[in-house]
């Protein structure tokens, strides 16, 4: 049997000129020749590392265990840095750069000598920007979270993201002070990580070891362990054999792989997010998936993880519980188990041996930690393409619920009037905010779970029901109606809404609507005028242009698809 070719002789097993200059200068850094002989894989090491980006501010010193592991097996890594995404710092919004980042991973992986990548993600949108951009080569690609902070401690409390919500609203009340408030966000923050609760990072590394790309345990293992280094280590050692065995990743993003991360998200609670990029994943790699799928799969999995925010604990200790492993044999019957995974092994292989080590952690199908998780994805005329709610976050008696809507036209107008005291709005009442979409915004932020008025949380109440067209923190809770799709900023129904208006929601029957007649509905479609969209310049004009609507995920019309790893013109 004739041995492959690596991708990466194409570069450095030329002859004459083009050999000279493709390999002198890489020399400088005291690499020998025989490394470019074409026996070892070379292994991109794609890092989000930034200063920037404190969930990834750790990767240096894991990518250096992800060497070791890549030497040991025969291996050449290379390190390059990408784009990275900062959910806490970026403004207007991560979200609106994720497919900026998604390409230059695709076009610094294609344009590049290397026979297999590691995609090393961490805080929200890298895990699915590199995931994207990787999909659209399809080359041998293994991904390595960064893993969950350490659970923060505060007044002998454990806390975590999902408390600043509480936080918040304790200070607007006055119950806590501007010193606390500041002793808070350390006591919060104590080690390298993502969020602690089950927000969108951790939904992201759930997403990734559901869908076969990581190695078990991925998703789990907190940032400090040391058994972090460990799993870098070995997946170094294996994205080694996946090129030699041709692994690539349209071998392991298969239709059964997606059907059991939509299962596997309902289990952990996961995030709302999780739809936009699992289905902007999915277009990438030419799998068919729209918003009825996420409903079909998450319907028959009750919540199994008990972990914030839909729950009670946090990531660090469903590791210590038994991890995503045990999570997913708790509903293994309902999973593809003959699903391949990155280790040459299939999820049933991989979770075979899995235990539960403690059941307030991990619950069991006959014994669920709520029996309503997942996603609920709602149709009426409000959001004819679909709107999103999460179950198991929000308040069961206002899952069936109509309300007079107390409308806000964008950001700008909630900020400016949501404590105003004579704003005319009580507990009963529906909040809809306008204008937070992926062009409306631009870019879609998480605002989504507005704050409360003080009005209303003066007189003890916690939630309202809430609909925007915008998203919410993964470690966000709450009644809480997303994604509305179209958007208000083109003309979608919720820009149709006025104050006073009643809106009905019914999550047992999926619906949401708007409750006027047909004729009135008409008139004021007529009499819409779209919103000036902030055009600009560069990027933002690209995105405004280009981006498609929430039920398609939110990612350019042009990049669906892939254009594979060729390169058709040489360099010199």
């Amino acid at each position: 049997m004739t041995k492959k070719k690596l991708r990466s002789q194409e570069w450095y097993g030329r002859t004459g000129k083009d050999g000279f200059i493709y390999r002198s200068w890489m020399k400088n850094q005291g690499l020998p020749h025989h490394l470019f002989e074409g026996d070892k894989p070379v292994i991109g090491i794609c890092n989000t590392w930034s200063e920037l980006t404190p969930c990834n501010a750790h990767f240096r010193e894991l990518a250096e265990c992800l060497k070791k592991g890549i030497w040991e097996a025969g291996g050449f890594p290379l390190e390059f840095p990408v784009m990275s995404l900062g959910e806490c710092s970026i403004k207007p919004t991560a979200m609106l750069f994720r497919n900026l980042a998604s390409m230059d991973v695709e076009e610094s992986i294609r344009a590049n000598p290397m026979d297999g990548v590691v995609l090393m993600c961490g805080c929200d949108k890298t895990t699915p920007s590199l995931v994207m951009g990787a999909a659209s080569v399809d080359l041998p690609a293994l991904v390595l979270s960064g893993g969950p902070m350490l659970v923060g401690r505060f007044k002998g409390k454990r806390i975590g993201t999902s408390d600043i919500w509480r936080f918040a609203e304790d200070f607007k009340m006055g119950r806590l002070s501007q010193e606390e408030f500041i002793e808070a966000e350390a006591a919060m923050s104590r080690s390298a990580g993502h969020c602690a609760p089950m927000g969108t990072a951790s939904t992201m590394a759930a997403m990734v070891e559901a869908l076969g790309l990581s190695l078990p345990d991925n998703a789990t293992i907190p940032a400090a362990d040391s058994r972090r280094k460990v799993l870098a280590h070995l997946t170094g050692m294996r994205i080694v054999e996946m090129v030699k065995e041709d692994l690539k990743m349209s071998k392991i993003l298969t239709r059964k792989a997606f059907e059991n991360s939509i299962m596997v998200n309902a289990a952990v609670g996961g995030s709302t997010n999780f739809i936009l990029h699992l289905t902007a994943i999915a277009k990438r790699i030419g799998v068919e998936l729209d918003l009825t799928d996420f409903d079909y799969f998450s319907s028959k999995i009750p919540l199994i993880a008990n972990v914030q925010p839909s729950g009670e604990h946090w990531v660090e200790d469903l590791f210590y519980a038994g991890g995503l492993p045990a999570v997913m044999r708790e509903i293994e019957k309902h999973l593809h188990t003959d699903a391949l995974t990155v280790n040459g092994k299939t999820i049933g292989e991989n979770i075979s041996k899995a235990e539960c080590w403690d059941r307030n952690l991990i619950g069991t199908l006959e014994k669920p930690i709520k029996p309503d998780s997942g996603i609920a994805v709602l149709k009426g005329n409000l959001c004819p393409n679909g709107a999103v709610l999460k179950p198991s976050a929000a308040t069961p008696e206002l899952l069936v619920h109509t309300g007079r809507a107390v409308v806000f036209e964008n950001i700008d107008d909630y900020k400016a009037k949501v404590d105003d005291p004579d704003l005319d709005i009580d507990e009963t009442c529906v909040m809809v905010m306008k204008n937070v979409g992926p062009k409306g915004y631009p870019g879609m932020p998480e605002v989504g779970n507005m704050g409360l008025p003080k009005k209303v949380l003066e007189k003890g109440f916690k939630d309202m029901i809430r609909i925007s067209d915008g998203r919410m923190s993964g470690t966000g809770f709450g009644t809480v109606v997303l994604h509305v799709s179209p958007e208000s900023a083109i003309g979608g129904p919720l820009a149709f809404v006025q104050n006073g208006d009643m809106i009905s929601l019914d999550v047992p029957n999926r619906s949401l609507n708007l409750l006027i007649s047909e004729e009135e509905f008409e008139k004021r479609r007529k009499e819409f005028v779209p919103t000036r969209l902030p055009y600009e310049r560069g990027y933002v004009n690209l995105f405004l242009d280009k981006v498609n609507q929430a039920h398609e995920g939110v990612d350019f019309d042009f990049l669906q698809g892939s254009s594979g790893s060729e390169v058709k013109r040489d360099s010199h």
